[in-house]
């Protein structure tokens, strides 16, 4: 049975995926032959620190050099650009009314690449941190975030399930082993096709963890039968 649900923050709990795109486009325009690549790369790597990207799209990109100078310009920048405008965004369909309900049943927690500070500000602000054991977001990344999640509680691998918009999403999850839900994006269709579950909007969410229990019963079952 599942115990605890692991959010990604922008794109699953909050329509907030595009400002965050359309911010990369704003950061970097100076470099206009470039933007397009580089607002690319940040669409095929959503869900990782903001800092990453910006060491990799300058040295890579636009191939500067990069320092935590920098770094600490272009975050204070993006802040800037997005953070007001998360604030103004909707929830995604069906949060509020799934968190109501699934609080009382299951641990849940958040593990974004927002920086901790300005997530805390967010969920705070949109008051939904009262329906989380936990939010978590960079330092560090998503995978260490998940191993402490599973350290601290004791839960056992599939007992927990992360649900997230992105393929850095579904790398969190293969890498500790737990189950993945997949919220649908016009930013991931291609991705959507090798998801065995996946959502539009979190109406459907309790729909696809019963799914997944039944589903991972039944093999577990087979296996136990198939071993005695």
């Amino acid at each position: 049975m599942i115990k605890g649900i692991i959010f990604d923050f922008d794109g699953v709990l909050i329509e907030s995926a595009q400002i965050k795109t359309d911010a990369f486009r704003m950061l970097f325009s100076k470099w206009p032959e470039k933007v397009d690549e580089i607002v690319s790369y940040h669409i095929n790597n959503m869900g990782v620190s903001r800092y990453v990207k910006f060491r990799y799209i300058y040295e890579n990109i636009i191939r500067k050099p990069y320092s935590e100078e920098i770094g600490l310009d272009l975050g204070g920048g993006f802040s800037d650009l997005v953070l007001e405008k998360i604030k103004e965004a909707p929830l995604v369909k069906g949060t509020e009314r799934f968190l109501e309900k699934a609080y009382k049943r299951y641990f849940l927690f958040i593990a974004s690449g927002t920086p901790q500070e300005e997530l805390d500000d967010i969920v705070f602000f949109k008051d939904i941190y009262k329906y989380f054991k936990g939010v978590f977001g960079t330092p560090p990344g998503k995978t260490e975030i998940v191993k402490n999640i599973l350290t601290e509680y004791g839960f056992e691998k599939k007992q927990v399930v992360f649900v997230g918009d992105a393929g850095s999403d579904k790398k969190t999850a293969d890498d500790t082993g737990i189950h993945f839900i997949l919220r649908i994006t016009k930013n991931n269709f291609e991705f959507a096709n090798s998801t065995v579950y996946t959502i539009h909007d979190l109406s459907k969410l309790e729909n696809r963890i019963v799914e997944l229990e039944n589903t991972y019963l039944e093999h577990s079952t087979v296996r136990f039968i198939n071993n005695g």
